[in-house]
Order: structure tokens, then C-alpha cells, then sequence
């Protein structure tokens, strides 16, 4: 199960930090740090997605 949730991780945490950041420069934060932050936000939240879609997809299979 780790190869997968490293390989869905690589996906989702990409995706949902670009979303921060995304989000952090429409709320107007343009600053290097704040972005920074917002990307690290993203992909560190994605660990725990990461994890459970990991475990659903191995209980249907």
C-alpha cells in the first residue's frame, strides 16, 4: 500500500497545493513566504487524503 499512497500523494498534493496557492493569490497574499506557506499547507493536508483513498482502493480491490 505505500507505493500507492506515495504515487497518489505525488497527484493530490500537487493539485490541492496549487489550489492553495491559487487561492492565497486571489485573497491577495502575493508575498513569496505566504505562497510558500499556502503550498505547504496543500501538500501536507494531501497526506492524510492521500492515505484514505489509498486504503478505500485497496478494500475494493
Amino acid at each position: 500500500m505505500g507505493w500507492l499512497v506515495f504515487v497518489l500523494h505525488l497527484f493530490i498534493g500537487s493539485t490541492l497545493a496549487g489550489t492553495a496557492v491559487i487561492a492565497a493569490l486571489v485573497m491577495g497574499y502575493d508575498s513569496v513566504p505566504n505562497l510558500l506557506i499556502a503550498a505547504g499547507a496543500g501538500f501536507v493536508v494531501a497526506v492524510p487524503v492521500s492515505v484514505m483513498l489509498a486504503k478505500t482502493l485497496m478494500k475494493l480491490r
